[in-house]
Formats: C-alpha cells, sequence, structure tokens
C-alpha cells in the first residue's frame, strides 16, 4: 500500500495525527507524521520558508511517492510540495486549509496581532494553547482531541510558533489549483471558522476532479475534532481513488 504522510498545522505537531497513523498503519498503510521543520526534534530551517521547508520535507518521503495529508498549515505546506515535486506525489489530501493567505491586508494584520500579541505579552505557549484552542472546536468535538491539542500547542517552541504565523500569511498557491494533477480529497469542518466550508468548496472546484467533503458539527481541529468520522472520510477516499 501506498505510504502515507501527515502534516500538521501551525499550532501542532506530529502527535496530533495519532489516532490517524493508529487507523491507517492498521489497515497495511506505512505511515510517517512528521514534526515540520522546528517543531518537535526536527531542526529549524534557515531561510524559513515553504520552498525550505518543502526540500526538508522532500528527505522524509524518499524516493517513493506518497499520500500527502495536511491539515491547516499542513495543507498549505502540502501545495507547496507537490507544485515543487509532483513526481513525490500520490495524492492529496488538504484538509481544513486554504489556497491562500490575504497577506497584506487588515485581516491578515489582525491575524498576526492576535497570535503574537499574547507571546509579546508574556503569555506561555501552555497558556495560549488553553485560550485558542477550545475556540476551534465544533459543536460535535472530541474531548481527548482536544486535550491534545492543547498538549501539542503547548510544547510548540514560541520561536517557532512566531516564525510560523508570518509564514503563513506569505502563501500564495491558487493559480496552481488547476494544475493538480493526482487524486484530491478537500475536507472542510461545517464550524470552522479558519477555513471556512465555503471558501474550501470553492477551492475544491478549482482542481480538477476533486472529492470535496464536509464534516457537520466539525471545527478546525479536523482529525482531532472527529477522528473516526475523519478517518472514514480518508479511508473511502483512499480506496476508490488509488
Amino acid at each position: 500500500m501506498l505510504p502515507l504522510v501527515f502534516l500538521h498545522g501551525m499550532g501542532g505537531g506530529k502527535a496530533i495525527w495519532d489516532r490517524q497513523v493508529e487507523h491507517f498503519r492498521a489497515l497495511g498503510h506505512p505511515c510517517i507524521a512528521w514534526d515540520q521543520s522546528g517543531y518537535g526534534q526536527s531542526p529549524m530551517v534557515e531561510p524559513y520558508d515553504f520552498q525550505t521547508i518543502a526540500a526538508a520535507l522532500r528527505e522524509v518521503v524518499g524516493d517513493e511517492p506518497a499520500v500527502i495529508v495536511g491539515h491547516s498549515m499542513g495543507g498549505l505546506l502540502a501545495q507547496e510540495f507537490y507544485a515543487r515535486y509532483p513526481e513525490k506525489v500520490a495524492a492529496l489530501a488538504l484538509c481544513f486549509t486554504s489556497a491562500a493567505f490575504a497577506a497584506g491586508t487588515d485581516f491578515a494584520r489582525a491575524f498576526v496581532d492576535a497570535r503574537i500579541g499574547p507571546l509579546d505579552a508574556g503569555k506561555s505557549m501552555h497558556e495560549i494553547a488553553q485560550d485558542v484552542m477550545p475556540a476551534q472546536r465544533g459543536r460535535v468535538s472530541n474531548a481527548e482531541g482536544l486535550a491534545l491539542a492543547e498538549r501539542t500547542m503547548a510544547a510548540v517552541p514560541p520561536a517557532t510558533y512566531r516564525k510560523a504565523i508570518h509564514l503563513v500569511t506569505s502563501f500564495d498557491r491558487r493559480a496552481d489549483l488547476a494544475k493538480i494533477a493526482v487524486p484530491a480529497l478537500l475536507v472542510a469542518g461545517s464550524d470552522d471558522l479558519t477555513a471556512p466550508a465555503q471558501m474550501m468548496a470553492h477551492m475544491a472546484q478549482k482542481i480538477p476532479s476533486a472529492e470535496f467533503v464536509v464534516l457537520r458539527g466539525c471545527g478546525h481541529l479536523g482529525p482531532m475534532d472527529q477522528p473516526e468520522v475523519f478517518n472514514k472520510v480518508l479511508e473511502g477516499f483512499l480506496k476508490r481513488r488509488l
């Protein structure tokens, strides 16, 4: 079976994918949940940009094409990786994510201020996680998933978090959506205010033969919010398309 490579979001780490790795390994898929550059045990890269992080991911993926599964910022990296190394991608699962960030806009500035402000005020990552993560869950949310999200975010190095916040505001791969020629699954949450389902639906329309699924009552925590439902959706996609 094809290997699966799981990419986490800005406030995440490889642990967010524990329920997915367990499920898909049991089905026979080799699985890698990667701590992105500067997270966990992965060294920071310079310059800290999507091109350099994608190059680091290329070493993780290795020689065999893989299914790249990206959540939030991980979905941005998945798109960047496909644009630069299409031969290494068997399929994409872009989850609770977008194709671009409104760089230079009032929204982008407010996004940066809201996330960096607490660090500048002296809050720890643990305190920030307790503030941020509960607001990211949906109406139908797994309590253990929320606890996992908080623990994982609390462990993110503050310096990495600062860099990642600025990095995501630079992303724009909208022009490349139509060039995606591998099977693609887009998963949104009906309660996700960070990557709204309507925005992701528009994104899916730009990708040839993409599948689009909305998880009802799911927030931005996605695979942590509704792990069993998320696994079922991804498993069905893999069985149909690969």
